[in-house]
């Protein structure tokens, strides 16, 4: 009983910090984002490009590749463009508005799953949502909507952009739940590296009809979209798909928030975002109310 014991207490150390580790990893993609000197939909595509390669080596490695089909790559058609048009989205709103602030406003994707369970699945909203919501939007007003009228074209297209995003990562984890539902044999590792290779093709189309170039220019562009496709789209997706199934979702809800976290706080660190103390009541506030929100049924 005392060995069963410690070995369940292992696991769950082992998933609190591989969760932990997953959170911190992905909160960098927006970083490497800025970093890059290529154009928002550039980085997008070899996001996904040298991710797809990276996870279909590791597939391979671990014989994962079997029982994927032609049906299982329409099923994934609608995620992988929803995706797409997420980081298309993502990628620009960083470069106008900040790492940080992007990847809070695209967090708000919550509320959007949540409206989409009422209207798909008749899902109730409770008290939670409703004050989840509340704090939420009082917090982003902290931070963009005291001083909106004053702020550039640039600035304000970037919030929008971000809330954008939120609304089309929500289609995208829909679409991919409901893909993997109806295809038994698509593994979680497997679907995302599925959707990785499908929307890497159609940003690569989407490059070529903005008439940007594929050419990446110095070696630091290159070190952040290696790293950018490394630790955002395989390691740290890879370590949190490894940890959810065995962490409760409220400590899952919770880490998960490590990432707008600590993207705000880089964005503050290695760029210099101009910020004043109601910018961090706001980004507190905002992230009690995702994480709330998120906690609305147990």
């Amino acid at each position: 009983m005392n060995a069963a014991v410690a070995e369940g207490t292992a696991a769950y150390r082992s998933a609190f910090l591989k969760m932990l580790a997953g959170a911190a990893l992905i909160s960098t993609t927006s970083i490497f984002v800025r970093y890059a000197h290529v154009a928002p939909t550039v980085s997008a595509f070899y996001r996904l490009a040298f991710g797809g390669v990276m996870l279909a080596v590791l597939l391979a490695v671990r014989g994962g590749w079997r029982g994927f089909g032609w049906r299982d790559a329409l099923w994934l058609a609608v995620p992988a463009a929803a995706f797409a048009v997420d980081l298309i989205m993502w990628h620009r709103s960083i470069h106008y508005i900040g790492p940080g602030l992007a990847t809070l406003i695209g967090n708000f994707q919550v509320f959007v799953m949540a409206l989409a369970g009422v209207v798909f699945y008749r899902e109730k909203l409770g008290w939670r949502f409703a004050l989840g919501l509340a704090l939420a939007i009082l917090g982003l007003w902290l931070i963009v909507g005291q001083g909106w009228a004053n702020l550039s074209a640039d600035y304000r297209t970037g919030v929008i952009l971000g809330v954008l995003t939120g609304i089309a990562y929500a289609v995208y984890m829909l679409t991919q739940r409901r893909a993997q539902l109806r295809r038994p044999a698509l593994t979680p590792q497997l679907a995302l590296c599925g959707v990785t290779v499908i929307c890497a093709v159609m940003l690569a189309v989407a490059v070529v009809a903005e008439g940007q170039s594929f050419a990446i220019p110095d070696a630091r562009s290159w070190t952040a979209l290696l790293a950018l496709a490394f630790f955002g789209q395989v390691l740290g997706w890879v370590l949190i798909s490894q940890a959810m199934p065995v962490l409760p979702a409220s400590l899952v809800g919770l880490l998960l928030l490590l990432q707008p976290g600590l993207s705000f706080i880089l964005d503050v660190i290695l760029f210099a975002r101009p910020t004043a103390p109601t910018d961090w009541i706001g980004l507190g506030l905002s992230l009690l109310g995702i994480f709330v929100a998120s906690q609305r049924r147990k």
